[in-house]
Parts: C-alpha cells; structure tokens; sequence
C-alpha cells in the first residue's frame, strides 16, 4: 500500500504547528510529509507502523519521525481509564533545524538525534519529557520557540532510546510526485474560497486531468473533491473556534454556497452543527489545527 503525501502547514512567522488530536479512534492513516514530527500518544493502545517497524504501542508513547518517513498509528482500545484516543503532535520543518543548529552552534548534539530520526525514533519511559511536549499545547507560540530546542535537546540527551526503522521508506517516485503534490496542494488551499478547476491544477502538475487524478489519489487516498470539501470545513473549523463570525461569513471565506451549504458539510464531517461545534470545542479549551480537519 502506498503511503499518501499530507500536506502540513506551519503558520506564517511560527517555528513549529502543534496540534491536539482527540477522537474515538486512531484509524490506520498510512502517510508522509517533509516536516519531522514528534509525536505523544496518550489514553490510547493500538498498533505503531513506523516505515518498515511495526509494533505495539501504549500510553505515553513518545516518538520523532524524520522527514518522507511513512508512518501510521492504528488504535485498537482506550488505556485503563481513558474516555479518548489523543495525541499531541508537533511539526517542524529541515529549514528551521538546520537554521537553529547553524545559529547555536551549543544545540550540536541534536544533529545526531535528527540523523537517527531517519528510521523513527522511540523513547523510553520519562515523565519529564512527555509533560514537556504536553506544555507545547498551552504556551503561548514565543514561549514554544524558546521550549522546542530546549525539549530537542533533551530528547538528544536522553539514552534510553532506540531507531525504530531498520531501512528508510521512501515513497515510490516521492520527489517527482512529491513536487507535483506540493504545487496543487499550495494552489488548493490558497484558493479554498473559490470554484476549484482542474485546468490550473492540470498546468501546474504539468499533466492531464486523468494523470492528476490518478496521481492526487495515490498519495492522498482521496479525489480532489473530497480533499477540498475537507479542507473547506476543516477551515471553517478553525474560524468558528477562534472567532465570533457570522456563519453567513465563514461560509463566504471557506467556499461554501451560504450558512445552509456551510451547516450541511460541518454536520457531515463532524456529526455536529455549527453552532454546536463552536460551544463545544470553547468548552472544552481543545485548540484548532489551522487549515486542516484531523483525519480519522
């Protein structure tokens, strides 16, 4: 089975994107990405694939994984007390580490715990370090500029661990279609709030529409439609949790007909109306990933 590309998006002027994922379950979400990606599983049990390792994992599973690594987790039941699968997931990007270590020259050990994140990386029991990836999710983004190298580091200090992957995975013509990908991707999410035509996407792809069909499937596991009809809600998401505007509104800034398009599709992906999903997700304190749905 081929992995499918995910497209993440770190915010304009942030180093890093954190994002606390809570859902009734981990499906099997076999993927890749260029960024690395350090990764806590809490509450959760199941089944960890990490390119070519496939193994148990359980709660308070800590683990980095380099970049165009394919890897998934599977949940299979909730751990002794938990009411829900969640996992704090942070990204970053090459650029940003190498640009750190370039500029700190003190952070050189970490050099070494990136190269070994090539296979995936698994760390031992440390409380410690697990409420300092938890501490990502709650501070404000200088702080977590400041808290990500120091937490690097200490993960680079850390013996207890192991490389996960014996052989690195790389995706079957990653760098040809992972380029193609990266242009569509970039032009889909730019133009959310319009009609999307395959004839733009086609020109940037350099292929025809079959081809970008076939293409856009093998490395996202969706159509184009469905890709963009989640991109679509999972941003209206995002504006409904962190702003008061009108449903009127966000329908017109997230490509949506009007508020009854908008109620239909938000009801669909998330089994809750607008408004509901808005009181809720206030309630409960959980963050929004920017410009994205979780997958399930």
């Amino acid at each position: 089975m081929h992995p499918w590309y995910e497209a993440v998006t770190i915010p304009e002027g942030q180093s890093a994107l954190v994002f606390d994922r809570r859902l009734p379950e981990f499906g099997f979400n076999w993927h890749y990405h260029p960024e690395y990606e350090l990764t806590l599983t809490l509450g959760s049990r199941g089944t960890r694939f990490v390119g070519s390792d496939v193994s148990p994992y359980g709660e308070g599973d800590l683990a980095l994984i380099g970049p165009n690594l394919p890897h998934a987790w599977q949940s299979h039941h909730l751990a002794e007390g938990a009411d829900e699968h969640r996992a704090v997931i942070c990204w970053f990007t090459k650029d940003w580490v190498r640009g750190l270590l370039a500029l700190m020259p003190e952070l050189r050990a970490v050099q070494a715990l990136l190269a070994e994140a090539e296979g995936g990386v698994l760390f031992g029991d440390a409380p410690e370090l697990r409420a300092r990836v938890l501490d990502l999710c709650t501070c404000p983004a200088p702080e977590r500029a400041a808290a990500l190298p120091a937490l690097l580091l200490r993960l680079a200090g850390t013996p207890d661990r192991r490389t996960l992957s014996s052989k690195t995975l790389t995706p079957e013509e990653l760098p040809r279609d992972q380029r193609r990908m990266e242009a569509v991707l970039g032009y889909l999410h730019d133009h959310l709030q319009s009609p999307i035509r395959l004839a733009p996407l086609c020109a940037l792809a350099h292929v025809t529409e079959s081809q970008l069909q076939r293409i856009f499937r093998r490395s996202t596991g969706q159509s184009i439609s469905a890709y963009v009809a989640r991109q679509r809600v999972g941003r209206a998401c995002t504006l409904l949790t962190r702003t008061d505007l009108a449903m009127a509104t966000i329908a017109d800034r997230c490509g949506f007909h009007d508020a009854a398009h908008l109620s239909r599709k938000v009801r669909q992906l998330t089994g809750r109306a607008p408004s509901r999903y808005r009181k809720e997700f206030r309630a409960s304190g959980t963050p929004a990933r920017d410009g994205a749905f979780p997958m399930s």
